[in-house]
């Protein structure tokens, strides 16, 4: 028996699975010694985690970041730290669900759950992908517009190239895919350490912002920014792909292997969504530092916080700079976005699509929306798209976390690797206060909206 078949049977309570394994085309095909010391597994394990930190600092992210920093200042520090420890814990449990069980969430969604269920489950992740897509195409394009010039519209088609890229790279090796996001990671981080020595921040307002506020929940506006900031940190699209990727590696069938594989992914999430983390907090302190301190509060717009940054910071390079990470952060979640819209569509409808025809369909569907808003909002309202694209992933999050802390806390489903009480209760105090905070924010939305 293959070791992907031995994963597949190895819990008698699921039912046979229909289809392929979670991306078959590079289901296992990175190999892992078992006899290599534990330094060599974590770096044969090192990679994925990258491709789920990429969500973590998307165009939204930096749109919803660059917003709160210049209305709050250093405030919403607090929210990006928080919504990166759920995130950590959460991936966690990604991790764990696909290698208990060798499904990603999308197939063990399917397989837990009736059809009556299952399907308004998938509708809703394919919501969750357009809002991603949407954002990221938005900003890739953004971003062509500031360096090159080329038109919103025009730029927004131009990201369906991602589709040819990311098959170049696959048919190269699942390493190469790794390697290409991890290297734009590094640039955006050089970008964003000269800009932060540009801005001079206030370090020690900086630090005070990682302190927890009530001005949270008593400002309307601050919930708001809060829960794109929460919703461009813990996404739903990266639930799914991190538990579909995490079966790239080929770790063994046995307890003991499995459970060596369940820390090394984790270290390998943690160190990445850490990572994250600082880039998020950059964004966050260089709007504090340059928009919030020259008493510029609006900056909702991408092309507008590159426009302020000579004059505010009197150097020509910020803004080019800025352009440079804004391109490299939306090439990346291009990739990564497609990638856990293919494991959404084969998981949820075990579908059989080559593997071009999977991507393109997937692209195409937030191209097209893109391509409308863009043509009919142009420059002027992508910010505030972009902000409430990430509103939107908010309020889809429960719909991906509660059947994911469900399922992980099953021991017919997970068996002896399944997610100890504590952890359990942990993330489902993460899924009640998200769940809460959306209430809030739907309820001061209605509060607000005119009578009669």
């Amino acid at each position: 028996m293959t070791e992907t078949a031995a994963k597949d049977l190895t819990l008698s309570s699921w039912r046979r699975p229909r289809g392929e394994a979670s991306l078959s085309d590079v289901n296992a095909s990175i190999a892992i010694n078992p006899n290599a010391p534990v330094l060599r597994k974590a770096l044969a394990f090192l990679g994925p985690g990258y491709l789920v930190a990429v969500g973590y600092m998307d165009p939204g992210n930096w749109a919803t970041s660059l917003a709160g920093g210049a209305k709050y200042g250093y405030a919403l520090l607090f929210v990006a730290l928080l919504s990166n420890i759920m995130a950590i814990i959460l991936q966690h449990l990604c991790a764990r669900l696909a290698v208990a069980s060798g499904r990603d969430l999308a197939q063990a969604c399917r397989d837990a759950y009736p059809r009556a269920l299952a399907w308004p489950l998938w509708l809703l992740a394919e919501v969750a992908i357009i809002a991603t897509d949407l954002a990221e195409v938005i900003g890739t394009a953004i971003g062509l517009n500031l360096l090159f010039g080329i038109p919103l519209e025009v730029g927004v088609v131009l990201t369906a190239l991602d589709v040819f890229l990311i098959l170049w790279l696959q048919n190269k090796g699942f390493r190469w895919i790794e390697a290409f996001v991890i290297a734009l990671l590094g640039v955006i981080a050089v970008c964003f350490l000269v800009q932060i020595v540009m801005a001079d921040p206030d370090w020690g307002a900086a630090l005070a912002g990682f302190a927890p506020t009530t001005q949270l929940v008593r400002d309307p506006g601050m919930l708001y920014l809060a829960l794109g900031i929460l919703g461009a940190t813990v996404m739903p699209h990266n639930l799914y792909l991190h538990s579909g990727i995490v079966q790239t590696r080929a770790y063994g069938a046995a307890e003991k292997d499995k459970r060596e594989a369940i820390r090394l992914a984790t270290v390998d999430s943690t160190l990445a969504l850490t990572f994250a983390l600082a880039i998020n907090a950059s964004i966050l302190i260089l709007a504090a530092a340059t928009f919030n301190k020259a008493g510029v509060t609006e900056v909702e717009e991408l092309d507008r916080a590159h426009a302020l940054l000579a004059p505010l910071l009197g150097s020509a390079l910020a803004p080019t700079l800025f352009g440079i990470a804004l391109l490299c952060c939306g090439l990346n979640s291009t990739v990564t976005a497609t990638m856990a819209g293919q494991i959404v569509m084969e998981g949820f409808l075990d579908v059989r699509l080559p593997p071009w025809l999977r991507r393109l369909v997937t692209r195409l569907v937030a191209i097209v929306p893109a391509v409308v808003v863009t043509l009919i909002y142009g420059e002027g309202g992508a910010g505030k798209l972009l902000i409430f694209s990430q509103v939107v992933l908010s309020l889809q999050l429960p719909f991906a976390i509660v059947p994911l802390i469900q399922i992980t806390a099953s021991a017919g489903k997970m068996g002896v690797l399944r997610a100890p009480y504590w952890l359990t209760g942990v993330a489902g105090l993460i899924a009640a206060t998200i769940v809460a905070l959306n209430m809030k924010l739907i309820f001061d939305f209605v509060s607000a909206a005119p009578k009669g």
